[in-house]
C-alpha cells in the first residue's frame, strides 16, 4: 500500500459569507448590512461536509416521473431523492423564495440575492423552483382573489414537499410555463388556448418546457378570446380534484440535473386569469425582471465557487517545488478568474439594490442593466468554470469533484428567461424607451479614472445615437455597457489592484475565452488572496 500525498483537503467545512470579503463587502455596501447574521449562519449551514455532500446525492440520484400508480390511475408526480428536500428546505427555511416580499425593508432583495448566491454554490438545481416563485410574487398581485389565498403560503418560511391541495399545505412555490415547441421566445406564436368556463376558463394545450412541475401551480401563458394572457394554474381543481396538466415526460438535460424540467399537455385543466385578458405579456415582464436578476446572481455564484475551488486546490497543491499558487502563471490566471468572478458579484448585488428602490433612476437600471447584465455575466460562467476545471487538472474532470457540476450549469442562465440576443434587443428597446439613461449611465460612470471615462464617453454616443444602435451590434454594445459599469463599480469599492487590473484588461482589450493574460505591473498575489476562501 502506498500514501496518498501532495492531495489538496476537499473545501468544507467553510462558512460561505465569512470567507467571502466580496460578498460581505456588497451586501454592507447595498443595504443589507442588518442581514449580516442572518447570512453568516446560512454560509455556515451549507459550508458544512454533509450539506455539500447533500448537493452531490441531488445530482446523483435524479427526479423521476410517476404517471400512474400500480391501478393505473394517473398521479403526474415528480419523486425526489431526499437530499433535494433537504436542499429546499434549507432554502425556504432562509426565506429564499419569498422574504423581500414577506417582510419588505431597506436591502431585502441584496439579501436574498446573497442567500440565493451561496446556495447556488452548493447545489444550483434548487435555484428554479426558488427564482420563478419569488419572481411570481409581484404577478400574482395582479390576480387579488389567488393573492389572498396563496401568498400566506408562499411567504411562510416552510417547505412542504407534500402533493397536497394548497389548503392542507404548509408552504407553496410557483412554476412557470411560457415556451411552446413551435415558437421558443416567440411567445406570441403560442397556441395553447384558454376558454371561459362560468368564472374560470379551461386550458387545452402543451408546454415544450415547464420548469419544476412538482411546484404547488404555475403561471403559463395562453390565448384566450382576447388574445395572450396570463393564467395561474394550481395543480389541484377548487373541488379538490387533480388539474388537468399531464406531464408527458423529464427534459434529459446537459446541466441543472437534480432539478426536474418537464414537457406537459393540458386537457381542460383550471386555470384562473391574472391581470387584464389580452395583456399577458407585459404582465409576465415584470416577474421576468426578477428572475432574470436572479440568472445574474446564480452565474456569478458558479463563477465564486470555481474560483474559490481553484484557489483552495492551487494552495495546497505542490509542482516543480512550488505550491501551484507561487508559480507565476498559475498566479496570472486566477487572479484573471477572480477579477471576473468579484465584477460580476458586484455588479449583481448592486443591480439587486435597483430592486429595493423606486426612484426613477433604480427604475432606469432595472429596465437596461438587468436584461444587459444577464447577457454578459451568464456569458462568462462558461469561459470562468472550464478554466476553474483546468487549475484541478484530471482531479477537477471526475464526477467526484464539483467542477464538472459547476460547467455543466454555467449555460443554462443563459438560455433561462431568455437567449443572449433576445436580451441584446430588450437592452436596445429599453434604452429607447428610457430617455433618462443616459444621464442616469453618466452619474454612474464617473468614477475618476481615465481610462474608464474615454470608454464611457464612447459608450454613452453609441447609446444616444439610434442610428448606430442596430440589432447586427447590439453584443457588442451590451457588453461594453456591463464592462463599464463593472469597471466604475471596482473603481469605487475595491482596492486598487482589482480596479486597476480590471480597466486594464477588460476596458482596453476585448475579453476573450482564456484567462492569464493580465499584464505586466498586476497585483497578482493580493488579487488572488482576495479571493481566496477560508477553511
Amino acid at each position: 500500500m502506498f500514501d496518498v500525498s501532495n492531495q489538496p483537503p476537499p473545501l468544507e467545512p467553510y462558512n460561505l459569507f465569512a470567507s467571502d470579503i466580496v460578498l460581505r463587502e456588497a451586501v454592507k455596501r447595498e443595504g443589507a448590512g442588518w442581514a449580516e447574521r442572518d447570512l453568516d449562519q446560512l454560509g455556515e449551514r451549507l459550508g458544512r461536509p454533509e450539506t455539500i455532500a447533500a448537493g452531490f446525492a441531488a445530482n446523483r440520484n435524479l427526479p423521476q416521473l410517476k404517471s400512474f400508480d400500480r391501478f393505473g390511475h394517473r398521479l403526474d408526480e415528480i419523486e425526489f431523492h431526499p437530499a433535494w428536500h433537504e436542499m429546499l428546505s434549507i432554502a425556504c427555511g432562509a426565506g429564499l423564495h419569498s422574504s423581500p416580499w414577506a417582510k419588505p425593508q431597506i436591502g431585502a432583495h441584496v439579501a436574498r440575492a446573497a442567500g440565493v448566491y451561496m446556495v447556488g454554490q452548493i447545489e444550483a438545481g434548487v435555484y428554479c423552483p426558488l427564482a420563478m416563485t419569488y419572481g411570481a410574487v409581484p404577478t400574482l398581485r395582479h390576480a387579488p382573489k389567488v393573492a389572498e389565498q396563496w401568498l400566506p403560503k408562499i411567504f411562510a418560511r416552510s417547505y412542504d414537499a407534500r402533493f397536497l391541495p394548497i389548503g392542507e399545505k404548509t408552504g407553496a412555490l410557483i412554476g412557470m410555463g411560457l415556451t411552446e415547441n413551435q415558437g421558443g421566445s416567440d411567445l406570441r406564436t403560442n397556441t395553447t388556448r384558454a376558454e371561459p368556463v362560468g368564472g374560470a376558463f379551461r386550458l387545452t394545450g402543451h408546454k415544450w418546457f415547464l420548469s419544476a412541475p412538482m411546484c404547488d401551480a404555475f403561471l403559463v401563458l395562453a390565448q384566450s378570446p382576447k388574445g395572450l394572457s396570463c393564467f395561474f394554474m394550481p395543480r389541484w381543481t377548487p373541488d379538490g380534484e387533480r388539474n388537468a396538466m399531464r406531464i408527458n415526460r423529464l427534459k434529459d438535460k446537459l446541466g441543472n440535473k437534480s432539478n426536474a424540467s418537464s414537457e406537459v399537455e393540458f386537457d381542460g385543466a383550471y386555470v384562473e386569469l391574472v391581470g387584464e385578458e389580452g395583456r399577458g405579456i407585459p404582465i409576465m415582464i415584470e416577474m421576468a425582471g426578477y428572475t432574470r436578476l436572479d440568472c445574474c446572481v446564480g452565474s456569478s455564484s458558479l463563477m465564486r465557487q470555481a474560483v474559490a475551488q481553484a484557489v483552495h486546490h492551487t494552495r495546497h497543491r505542490t509542482a516543480f517545488q512550488k505550491k501551484l499558487v507561487d508559480q507565476p502563471l498559475m498566479e496570472n490566471v486566477l487572479a484573471d478568474l477572480a477579477l471576473e468572478s468579484e465584477a460580476a458579484t458586484v455588479l449583481s448585488l448592486w443591480l439587486a439594490r435597483a430592486y429595493d428602490e423606486s426612484g426613477e433612476a433604480a427604475q432606469a437600471i432595472r429596465r437596461v442593466v438587468t436584461p444587459a447584465g444577464k447577457f454578459w455575466i451568464c456569458k462568462r460562467a462558461p469561459f470562468v468554470t472550464f478554466e476553474a476545471m483546468e487549475v484541478l487538472g484530471g482531479s477537477g474532470y471526475i464526477e467526484e469533484c464539483i467542477m464538472p457540476r459547476l460547467y455543466r450549469e454555467a449555460p443554462v442562465n443563459s438560455i433561462w428567461e431568455g437567449s443572449g440576443n433576445v436580451m441584446c434587443l430588450d437592452v436596445l428597446r429599453a434604452v429607447g424607451r428610457t430617455p433618462n439613461i443616459g444621464d442616469v449611465l453618466q452619474r454612474e460612470l464617473d468614477a475618476g479614472d481615465t481610462r474608464l471615462r474615454a470608454f464611457a464617453q464612447r459608450l454613452i454616443a453609441r447609446l444616444a445615437a439610434p442610428k448606430r444602435n442596430d440589432e447586427a451590434q447590439a453584443r457588442a454594445l451590451t457588453r461594453d455597457l456591463v464592462l463599464a459599469l463593472q469597471a466604475a463599480l471596482l473603481i469605487k469599492y475595491a482596492p486598487s489592484a482589482i480596479a486597476d487590473a480590471f480597466c486594464a484588461s477588460r476596458l482596453t482589450n476585448e475579453p476573450g475565452g482564456a484567462f492569464g493574460m493580465l499584464p505586466h505591473g498586476t497585483e497578482f498575489r493580493a488579487i488572488v488572496e482576495r479571493a481566496a476562501p477560508v477553511t
